[in-house]
């Protein structure tokens, strides 16, 4: 029983970073029916960020109290990722709203291909370390065992999802966002504008993601230009598993996502002697991509978008 909240426990803090990233996949399909997968890409550029960030601190103003200096390296990654995603929606993406699908699909590879390469040239192709930032202490109930990091990504996700959920439920934007989602030319003759709302919608998913990529920075200590591509994948698969386009599915398809990477991991790879152990664990994501979509594609929680007229 130790063993499996243990894994619960790391299973929970891997699925809040997926369900981040996802919720941008998301948010983006369910209003323009398209798959930005530079999205894993944008996160790295967030702990890359937050990288530069630590370095300038550091620099420039040594001794800042360590809570500072972590909220001004997000607040950077969340203004740089925000300003990037805006870009990209509108230089790569706009123009082609009304093109065959392949065309944006195509787009997408290419502009995380750009992303990466520009972060290597950049960043170069090293791993970055994260500073000693958190406190070093470890806090061990009842043999479950979980660091400040951990407690910091579990709260702040929770806090980020009911966010979230207010602002799509409760504000206008949100409003404009659901009005955009159901029929763009619609919502446009009911005076609101759906470009302003798009690009709103990749700006928040670019902050969410530049949220994740410094949670998985600091939970995993390292980054480097290329961090972003399996978890990208990833949080698809999750947007996928909840139902892409549904927000609450997003939620739940990245935490169940964690939990399943987690303990197949950790169960599956005790059972076959570690042939499919932790060094294989991305094969059950992908796994899961497979059954969810050759047994129920419209996700757990089915898809909530209506067709465009």
């Amino acid at each position: 029983m130790q063993t499996f909240l243990q894994q619960m426990v790391n299973g929970l803090v891997l699925g809040s970073m997926y369900a981040l990233v996802a919720l941008g996949y998301t948010m983006v399909y369910g209003i323009v029916n398209l798959i930005n997968f530079a999205h894993g890409d944008v996160m790295m550029v967030g702990a890359m960020t937050s990288y530069s960030m630590f370095r300038v601190l550091h620099h420039v103003v040594p001794g800042l109290p360590w809570p500072l200096v972590l909220v001004l390296a997000l607040v950077a990654a969340m203004l740089v990722c925000g300003v990037l995603n805006f870009l990209i929606e509108r230089l790569a993406y706009r123009r082609l709203r009304n093109a065959p699908k392949l065309a944006p699909l195509v787009t997408a590879i290419g502009m995380s291909i750009f992303l990466e390469t520009m972060a290597m040239v950049i960043w170069g192709r090293d791993y970055k370390v994260f500073p000693n930032l958190f406190p070093n202490k470890v806090i061990s109930m009842d043999g479950v065992v979980i660091t400040p990091v951990q407690i910091a990504i579990l709260v702040v996700t929770a806090a980020l999802l009911v966010g979230l959920t207010l602002l799509i439920n409760r504000t206008r934007l949100g409003r404009a966002m659901r009005a955009t989602a159901e029929n763009p030319r619609v919502a446009a003759l009911m005076g609101v504008n759906p470009n302003l709302v798009i690009s709103a919608a990749f700006v928040i998913g670019a902050v969410l993601a530049a949220i994740a990529g410094v949670m998985w920075y600091a939970n995993f200590s390292t980054a480097n230009f290329y961090m972003g591509f399996t978890p990208g994948l990833k949080a698809f698969t999750a947007a996928v598993l909840g139902g892409i386009g549904n927000m609450s599915g997003a939620m739940l398809g990245g935490v169940l996502l964690g939990i399943i990477e987690v303990l197949g991991a950790g169960y599956i790879g005790t059972v076959t002697g570690g042939l499919f152990g932790s060094n294989y664990q991305d094969i059950f994501a992908f796994i899961v991509l497979i059954l969810v979509l050759t047994l129920r594609p419209q996700g757990l929680l089915g898809e909530r978008v209506a067709d465009r007229a």
